[in-house]
């Protein structure tokens, strides 16, 4: 059989619609959860992270590998449980906070839900950032990538978070101040998701330099929704149906932000 980028990129053609259809599913998903409440939205919040999670894996099997896929889902639970359980024992990075019992089993005091937020994130906020620093010169282009993907990740978490504050799912001890318009998270946990996103997109970025068997094309298009549904679609439910409206305006702005990078992009080719 062959091998090299060539094989890769055989194998991988069928596998990337595994998680293009996840994608969807996450999408529809997403749709019903300002259309629920209760146990019904917990149901709905659980299904989101499970396929969210599911399609970073697929997505960097399929692009990389299997081997890729099972190290960033490696790689990403590691990183999560460490840093929130140092988050949760001692405030440091993002601040006080405690999870409710809402979330379900722990492993050191950290609900396995989070670990595959995390992973729902991740890979997204990475293959993002491969886009956004595709025009940097290629010595710089991994720092490039590191450093914007930490600012995704962590920007994808001022959307999130306050809809996560508002269902119950944990709560800061000292929510101010945060950034303007968000008074329930503080700017600490900005400041320690930064952090946190820098390791994380570090590690991300030696563990696909190491089990990567290869680039296949076209296995962007599940995590760039996956995204795009979360951040974009998450701000125009958090406007329109959940009352959220200083984290629907931060995503309008973030998305904004990106769709100016990528159109200035396209003039630029």
């Amino acid at each position: 059989m062959g091998s090299g980028p060539a094989a890769v990129r055989r194998a991988t053609a069928p596998a990337a619609r595994l998680p293009l259809a996840l994608a969807v599913l996450l999408v529809l998903a997403a749709v019903a959860y300002p259309l629920t409440g209760g146990a019904a939205r917990d149901a709905v919040s659980w299904s989101i992270v499970l396929l969210g999670s599911a399609v970073s894996v697929t997505s960097a099997a399929a692009a990389h590998g299997a081997r890729t896929g099972a190290a960033v889902l490696g790689t990403v639970a590691v990183t999560a449980v460490a840093f929130e359980a140092v988050g949760l024992g001692t405030g440091y990075p993002y601040g006080e906070y405690t999870y409710s019992d809402a979330l379900g089993p722990t492993l050191l005091g950290v609900p396995f839900l989070v670990p595959l937020a995390w992973l729902m994130m991740a890979w997204p906020s990475r293959v993002l950032a491969a886009l956004l620093t595709r025009r940097v010169r290629p010595a710089r282009r991994r720092a490039a990538r590191v450093a914007v993907a930490a600012a995704v990740f962590a920007g994808w978490d001022v959307v999130l978070d306050p809809q996560l504050v508002q269902a119950g799912y944990w709560t800061w001890a000292h929510p101010a101040p945060g950034l303007p318009g968000i008074d329930t998270v503080p700017l600490t946990n900005l400041a320690g998701w930064l952090l946190a996103g820098l390791v994380l997109m570090t590690l991300l970025e030696l563990v696909v330099a190491r089990t990567a068997r290869g680039d296949a094309p076209g296995t962007e298009a599940a995590p760039l929704l996956v995204i795009a549904w979360m951040v974009a679609g998450g701000a125009l439910a958090h406007a329109v149906w959940l009352d959220l409206p200083g984290s629907a305006a931060w995503g309008a702005a973030l998305s904004a932000v990106v769709l100016a990078v990528l159109a200035v992009q396209a003039r630029r080719r």
